[in-house]
C-alpha cells in the first residue's frame, strides 16, 4: 500500500513536466509531421500530398543552397568558437580579482539580446557611418569603404561571424572555467611535482578531464548554429541572391511570406533530423570518452 502511495506522489510530482511536455511538445511536433503531408495553406484549403513536400525540398536548388550555407557557417564558426572560448578560459581560470573582472567582461555580450546584437553591428559595419570601415581606412588596410552586407555572401558570411563570435564566445568560456574547476588541484600539483610544464598539464590532463564539457558546449554551438536566423534576417535578409539564407531563414519565407506552412513543415522536419543526428553523434562520442 505504502508503495502505491509513493508511486502516485512520485506520478503528481512529474505530471507537471508531463504536462508541459505534452502541451508544448508533443503535440506541436506531431502537428508539424500532419502539416508536412499536406499542401497546407492560410488561403486555400489544405490538401494531402503524402511525401510531396519532401521530394520538393530534394528538388528545391534553394533548399541545398541554404542548407550549404547553413552547413558552411557552422563548420566555419564552430571551431572558431571552441578554441577561442578555450584559450579565455585557460586565460581567466584562476580565480583572481582582474581575471574574474575579464570573465565578466568577456560574458557580458551574452546577457544582450541577439536582435540588439544584430543590430549594433548592422550599423557598425555600415558602409557610410560604420566604425569598421573607417577604423580600416585610417590603418590603411583598405582604400576605400567595403560594402559589408548584400554584395559577396563570403564577405557577408564573415562580418556575421564576428558579431556572433562577439556575442556568444562569453557563454562557452563560462562553461569551460566551471569545467577546469572542477579538476582536482591535487592532480595539477602532482604534474608539477614531476616537471611538468603548463601546457603539458593542459593537454594531459585538463583537455581530457574536460572532454565532455567540449562535446556539450560544441553541441550547443553547432544546434545554434544550424538554427542562425535573426542575424541573418537582420544583417543580410539573405542577400545577394539568396546566397546567404540559411535554413531557418527558408523555412520562414515559406511559412510566412509565402504562406506555404506545409512545406515549411517539411523544411523544418528535415532539419530537426539533422539537428538529432548531432545530437546523438555527440550522446555516442561523449559515451566513449567517458569509458
Amino acid at each position: 500500500m505504502r508503495g502505491r502511495t509513493n508511486r502516485i506522489v512520485g506520478f503528481l510530482y512529474v505530471a507537471p513536466a508531463l504536462a508541459f511536455v505534452l502541451v508544448f511538445t508533443a503535440y506541436p511536433l506531431a502537428q508539424m509531421v500532419w502539416m508536412s503531408l499536406h499542401n497546407w495553406s492560410l488561403i486555400s484549403a489544405k490538401k494531402y500530398v503524402g511525401v510531396g513536400n519532401f521530394t520538393k525540398a530534394w528538388n528545391d536548388p534553394q533548399f541545398w543552397t541554404s542548407l550549404e550555407f547553413t552547413l558552411k557557417y557552422t563548420l566555419i564558426i564552430t571551431p572558431i568558437l571552441m578554441v577561442l572560448g578555450y584559450l579565455l578560459a585557460l586565460l581567466t581560470a584562476e580565480n583572481r580579482p582582474l581575471r574574474q573582472f575579464t570573465r565578466s567582461v568577456v560574458f557580458l555580450p551574452v546577457v544582450i539580446g541577439l536582435g540588439a546584437s544584430s543590430l549594433l553591428w548592422y550599423w557598425l559595419f555600415s558602409y557610410d557611418f560604420g566604425l569598421i570601415n573607417r577604423a580600416l581606412m585610417d590603418f590603411g588596410v583598405i582604400a576605400r569603404p567595403v560594402v559589408w552586407f548584400g554584395a559577396d555572401a563570403t564577405i557577408s558570411m564573415w562580418a556575421v561571424i564576428a558579431s556572433i563570435v562577439w556575442k556568444v564566445v562569453g557563454f562557452g568560456t563560462i562553461l569551460f572555467v566551471a569545467a577546469i574547476h572542477a579538476v582536482p588541484s591535487e592532480i595539477n600539483e602532482a604534474a608539477m611535482v614531476d616537471g611538468a610544464s603548463y601546457w603539458q598539464r593542459v593537454r594531459r590532463i585538463t583537455l581530457p578531464l574536460t572532454a565532455r564539457t567540449i562535446l556539450l558546449v560544441t553541441l550547443i554551438s553547432v544546434i545554434g548554429s544550424l538554427l542562425a536566423f535573426d542575424q541573418f534576417y537582420i544583417m543580410t535578409a539573405g542577400q545577394p541572391r539568396n546566397l546567404t539564407a540559411t535554413s531557418v531563414f527558408l523555412i520562414y519565407l515559406n511559412s510566412f511570406p509565402y504562406l506555404k506552412l506545409g512545406y515549411g513543415a517539411a523544411l523544418s522536419l528535415i532539419l530537426a533530423f539533422i539537428i538529432l543526428v548531432c545530437t546523438l553523434l555527440q550522446m555516442l562520442i561523449s559515451r566513449r570518452s567517458h569509458a
